[in-house]
């Protein structure tokens, strides 16, 4: 009986699993979950996305999905050090070919697929860390270092997932990273102070005579008029800075990055006008004047002609 059935045909066999078609199914599911998680995130960053082919739009979910899950590791999880450590082990698995979460498969496939330089994730993660340590900044400077690492350090991992082509837009993706970090800081400014953190520089509230208490408890002067004034003015010529190093070249492949200038530099004009606004709901701009962005930032970078390879 058992030379009888070692000899059965091919046809009544059990079928042998092909190895590379599981990878493959594995990596398309990855890839699902980054979409899931960056649609389920309403950013405004997902909405310039769809401006994208799916190759390069696929990248650039898996690079925020795994920027929005260590993010909420440091905010959500009951021992955040910990969970951080653990996604920064998770990071050297993905970058060795071993990664073991949805999130890291999609990711470690975008890193090889794009050339995203591995430096930069790591200088994200770390601006995460800082979080931890960090709930003061005496100097603008200090502040610009973290500002590097959870916002530059992003727009330096997307470049290539955009299919930038000119060395110059490194300073682009620097100067929006910084502008945009400083316009969600002066947006998230009550919130923040509520969770125990202030962001601005200390050494403003000094100069303006505008005291951290005066920050928890709302006061609403003229101090703070001139505080916020300040810093609007610091995130504007941040954005003028972005505006002129964007290069001809890049202009397309930067058109989602330029929707986003568009809408957050919305916001910080409404803040610019009315300051006092960030002590009641958080500020934001209407989704038909998103879609103006969008399409303005298109238009301007070449519209709807053949993609970039």
């Amino acid at each position: 009986m058992t030379a009888l059935a070692s000899s059965a045909p091919d046809d009544v066999r059990e079928p042998v699993a092909n190895p590379v078609s599981a990878e493959r199914a594995a990596l398309s599911d990855a890839y699902a979950e980054c979409a899931r998680i960056a649609r389920a995130s309403g950013s405004s960053f997902y909405q310039a996305f769809r401006l994208l082919p799916d190759e390069r739009r696929r990248g650039l979910e898996a690079l925020y999905a795994w920027c929005r899950v260590i993010d909420d590791a440091a905010d959500e999880c009951a021992d955040p050090a910990k969970a951080l450590a653990g996604w920064r082990d998770e990071l050297g698995r993905a970058l060795a070919g071993t990664a073991t979460r949805p999130v890291t498969i999609a990711l470690a496939d975008a890193v090889r697929r794009f050339g995203i330089p591995p430096r930069h994730l790591d200088e994200i993660l770390t601006g995460v860390e800082m979080d931890l340590a960090r709930r003061r900044y005496e100097t603008f400077e200090d502040l610009r270092r973290y500002c590097y690492h959870v916002a530059s350090a992003v727009g330096l991992a997307t470049i290539p997932i955009l299919g930038c082509r000119d060395e110059r837009s490194r300073g682009y993706a620097e100067a929006l990273g910084i502008a945009l970090q400083l316009t969600n800081i002066l947006r998230d400014l009550a919130e923040d102070a509520e969770r125990g953190r202030i962001y601005l520089p200390l050494e403003d509230l000094r100069r303006f005579g505008y005291g951290e208490r005066d920050l928890v408890t709302h006061v609403r002067n003229a101090a703070f008029r001139r505080l916020i004034g300040f810093e609007c003015e610091r995130a504007e010529e941040l954005y003028g800075v972005a505006g002129k190093s964007l290069v001809a070249a890049d202009r397309r492949a930067l058109a989602p990055a330029e929707a986003m200038r568009l809408v957050y530099q919305r916001v910080l004009r409404r803040i610019a006008a009315r300051p006092e606004i960030v002590f009641g709901p958080r500020v934001g701009v209407p989704r038909w004047e998103k879609g103006v962005c969008l399409a303005v930032a298109w238009l301007r970078g070449g519209g709807w002609g053949r993609d970039r390879s």
